[in-house]
């Protein structure tokens, strides 16, 4: 079981990023079999096809030789700076690594699985082979993950806002409840219990937590350079969304709002700011704000001001309607 020891000026500085990075190096992983998890196997198997051709076509081969069983290396998946992070800010932070800090870690992968594959070993020892590695990203990222990326950044959003809100009113033990079924708090510190044994101080710097939208349903964790010590589990909603199609408005709730704001109220069971709504939806921002404001003057949505944002959450009424119909 791995630990962190939580200080009393851990909280002040934990704080929440989107690692797009993170999401890819899941996905790949587990398309290339390192990671094996049945209950992703339905999603995956709809991007199979594009992982087979971009190893056919692209250079991805060579990004795959750098997995092992327990990780990779860390110049493909930085340390994200925020919540604002984005694939453009990851891709560049990959081809700002320079080559002695990338041939060393590409050093260290081949020991941990070695290759004899000659035109992987050739891109790897190649004096432009952080360019090569970033393009084979930056393809793989397009055709892998960004079709569905709006929607899979909202869950994570919806995640930091509810856990964030949870951490600053009532400390740790609430925001990690149902974090994942194997972390939790615990007299001071936060135990999670299917990686390594051992005890880690946080020393005041705090933890960073990353909501992933691939990594369902595992977690991982980090303490080594040059990343900070950081917790990546899966956000809130995405096993739903993994696992089956997300459910349509009941007919009866339809016919009595119309579909578009039924659901909208349906997806109202964290608070969420029109932006994030939009994009789990697939609807248009400016649609929604108009939905909202009919449901807001029925009564059956609220909305406050979280810092910039402004989030709407189901009144007692909402939820009333939305759980009878």
């Amino acid at each position: 079981m791995l630990r962190f020891e939580v200080g009393p000026d851990d909280l002040l500085h934990s704080r929440f990023a989107l690692s797009p990075a993170m999401d890819l190096a899941s996905v790949l992983r587990r398309l290339a079999g390192f990671d094996r998890h049945p209950g992703t196997r339905p999603s995956l198997d709809r991007l199979r096809p594009a992982f087979e051709r971009l190893r056919r076509e692209t250079e991805l081969d060579a990004v795959l030789a750098l997995q092992y069983a327990r990780g990779g290396p860390n110049f493909i998946a930085l340390p994200p700076q925020g919540l604002a992070q984005t694939w453009a800010d990851d891709l560049a932070a990959t081809r700002a690594t320079s080559l002695r800090q990338a041939r060393a870690e590409i050093a260290d992968c081949l020991r941990r699985r070695p290759t004899e594959d000659s035109r992987v070993l050739a891109i790897l020892r190649s004096r432009n082979v952080v360019e090569r590695i970033a393009e084979a990203q930056d393809a793989a990222w397009h055709e892998l993950i960004a079709p569905d990326w709006p929607q899979l950044r909202a869950i994570c959003e919806r995640d930091v806002v509810h856990r964030a809100g949870l951490l600053a009113r009532s400390g740790w033990a609430a925001a990690l409840d149902g974090l994942h079924p194997e972390v939790a708090w615990r007299d001071g510190g936060i135990d999670v219990r299917p990686l390594d044994s051992g005890r880690i101080s946080l020393d005041g710097d705090g933890l960073l937590l990353i909501p992933s939208a691939h990594i369902w349903p595992g977690l991982a964790a980090y303490s080594d350079s040059p990343w900070p010590k950081a917790l990546i589990y899966p956000a809130r909603g995405v096993a739903a969304l993994w696992e089956r199609q997300p459910p349509t408005a009941p007919d009866a709730l339809a016919d009595l709002l119309g579909r578009s704001r039924a659901r909208l109220l349906l997806a109202l069971d964290d608070p969420a700011s029109t932006t994030q709504l939009a994009r789990s939806l697939g609807l248009a921002t400016g649609a929604v704000g108009d939905h909202l404001a009919v449901l807001l003057r029925a009564g059956l949505v609220r909305r406050a001001r979280d810092g910039r944002s402004v989030l709407y959450g189901r009144t007692p009424l909402g939820d009333a309607l939305a759980r009878s119909l």
